[in-house]
């Protein structure tokens, strides 16, 4: 499921079943060195008064910089080291999770971790863009995942291309607002940024880069820009919109929303998460997509006997706060939409997990090994009311990275496979083509001095001397923004004048419904244990690499395509 982010690594980058090489426990953890301070979330208990609650903290040595009153959530620093333990022995309280490090320099100066970040793939051939239908964008002939779902100048655009009054949260690393093929839908008067730059963990390790580094000197960045990637990527699937420039999103007449609660290296915490899904629910959102898992902990367990008790009760308290920002925004009528993860695995199942925690927020944290059985939950796509989606490739079939799981995954789409190809090579023709940030590809180095690209993972198209960039990336991180397109096709269709708002508003239960109703069932392989297998280019030479997964389930609904492939036009011709 990334590494903070749900972008699969291409096939020189692979995430396989085989656990990965850390150690078998965790590093011993260290003090935390006197007198600095760390940051937390706090979960105040049902029923608590307010003051009570305050008072709570505060007898814990913790001082409150924010709360969320909507759904009992707090973000609060202190220097105690005890401040956990003491916090889930106050009675007002229900746990306190750590959240970031403050103020830590990185031990190496430079450039963020870059962790989440896909792998080039590399390409059979140069790409080649067929010349547009008529009604079609300049693009369209890459765009191989909008036919898939009939997200089509001749398909659902035809009928419901979308109402602008309905919003569309990209709860991500950040939208680039400014890109050419993202502004005339990007709201940037209700767009937030709910993060703060973190130059480096507990360990010392850069995680965002020293702020003075930043393109504004700062930690605190508009909320109108992306310095990931990812979320511009996710931004454009679901709504480009047809301006006769590149290529158009699945719902490419509604409202961009940045809801910014990824840090620019890809790390999700819980507060951001928290607060983003209340704004969305208080600010008339229809429906936000979150392609990505709450750090540091992949599967969260309440009572996993290989982690130690304080370990056990940030995960509690993870599950919990999650679960109350979810509930208020589902019951305001958020749709929610998330990615089913990248790790190959079944989400229903026993599995290990060798990447928690993630992120050093004490000296000396580090990953272990551990068994996480299916209850176990990876937050927010297992969270209730979450609409989880998995990955298909350009053949139809579920994508070689893609987790899956009978009864937690609830639709498919188009997510990108880019060895989904007759010879199991890589090929950037079958990823996702969407918007990409000008800034970090001139960083990269993947343009010429002119211009143009340098990579065939990237291209470029100009109108009127205004280019924009577009690149080809995979994951089930680009599968959920085809399915929160579609959600927001269904509301621009059926839902009514929000009265509060005087934008749109369709209750969230039946957008899923209709979601999944006209989604395309798609039966289990026959034989439905699948042996994937692709190859990757290292030192020059071709290396075989496999996968073994199994599909359970009936046709209408199984562990790979949950009810079906999704379909824009289904969805709005009922």
């Amino acid at each position: 499921m990334r590494r903070a982010i749900i972008t699969a690594a291409a096939a020189c980058a692979v995430v396989t079943t085989t656990a990965l090489a850390l150690p078998a426990a965790a590093a011993p953890s260290q003090a935390r060195e006197p007198g600095k301070a760390s940051e937390y979330v706090v979960l105040y208990k049902d029923g608590a008064s307010l003051d009570q609650a305050r008072a709570a903290v505060k007898a814990a040595g913790g001082t409150i910089v924010r709360e969320n009153t909507d759904v009992g959530v707090a973000t609060v620093t202190s220097s105690n080291a005890r401040f956990a333990a003491l916090a889930g022995r106050q009675g007002a309280l229900d746990g306190a999770a750590s959240n970031r490090v403050i103020g830590k320099a990185p031990k190496t100066p430079g450039a963020p971790a870059g962790k989440g970040v896909e792998a080039e793939a590399g390409t059979q051939g140069p790409v080649q863009v067929k010349k547009p239908g008529r009604g079609e964008e300049p693009l369209a002939g890459v765009q191989w995942d909008m036919k898939q779902i009939n997200a089509t100048a001749r398909g659902s655009y035809r009928v419901e291309p979308g109402d602008r009054r309905v919003l569309v949260g990209v709860m991500d690393t950040g939208v680039d607002g400014d890109h050419p093929d993202i502004k005339p839908n990007f709201n940037q008067k209700l767009s937030r940024n709910f993060t703060v730059d973190i130059p480096a963990d507990a360990n010392g390790e850069p995680v965002d880069g020293p702020c003075e580094d930043e393109p504004d000197k700062s930690c605190n960045d508009p909320n109108n820009v992306d310095e990931n990637e990812h979320g511009t990527h996710v931004a454009s699937t679901i709504a480009s919109p047809r301006n006769g420039l590149g290529m158009a999103g699945v719902a490419p007449n509604v409202s961009l929303v940045n809801l910014r609660v990824g840090q620019d290296s890809g790390y999700f915490f819980l507060q951001p998460t928290v607060d983003g899904l209340t704004y969305a629910a208080k600010n008339g959102v229809d429906v936000v997509n979150m392609s990505y898992y709450i750090d540091p902990w992949l599967f969260n367990c309440a009572t996993n006997p290989a982690d130690s008790p304080a370990d056990q009760a940030e995960q509690r308290v993870i599950i919990e706060a999650t679960q109350r920002a979810l509930d208020f925004a589902h019951k305001r009528g958020v749709a929610l939409v998330a990615a089913a993860g990248n790790e190959q695995i079944d989400y229903t199942k026993t599995n290990q997990d060798s990447s928690s925690p993630d992120f050093a927020s004490e000296p000396g944290e580090a990953p272990y090994e551990r068994t996480v059985p299916a209850s176990c939950i990876s937050m927010p796509s297992e969270g209730e009311n979450v609409i989880p989606v998995s990955s298909t490739g350009i053949s139809t079939r579920k994508a070689f990275y893609s987790s899956h799981g009978n009864g937690y995954v609830a639709v498919a789409a188009p997510g990108g496979d880019k060895v989904d190809t007759p010879d199991g090579k890589p090929d950037d023709r079958r990823g996702i083509w969407a918007a990409y940030p000008e800034s970090i590809a001139r960083e990269r180095g993947e343009l010429n001095p002119d211009g143009t690209p340098n990579t065939a993972r990237v291209l470029r198209d100009c109108k009127g001397g205004t280019c924009a960039y577009y690149q080809s990336i995979q994951g089930t991180s680009m599968a959920s923004p085809h399915a929160a397109g579609v959600v927001a096709l269904i509301v621009s269709k059926y839902g009514k004048k929000d009265r509060a708002t005087g934008g749109l508003t369709l209750d969230a239960r039946v957008s899923e419904q209709i979601l999944r109703r006209t989604a395309n069932a798609k039966a289990c392989p026959s034989p439905n244990t699948v042996e994937y297998v692709w190859y990757r280019l290292e030192d020059g030479k071709w290396v075989k690499y496999t996968s073994t997964q199994t599909c359970e389930g009936s046709k209408s609904r199984n562990g790979f395509f949950g009810d079906g492939i999704i379909d824009a036009l289904s969805a709005v011709r009922r």
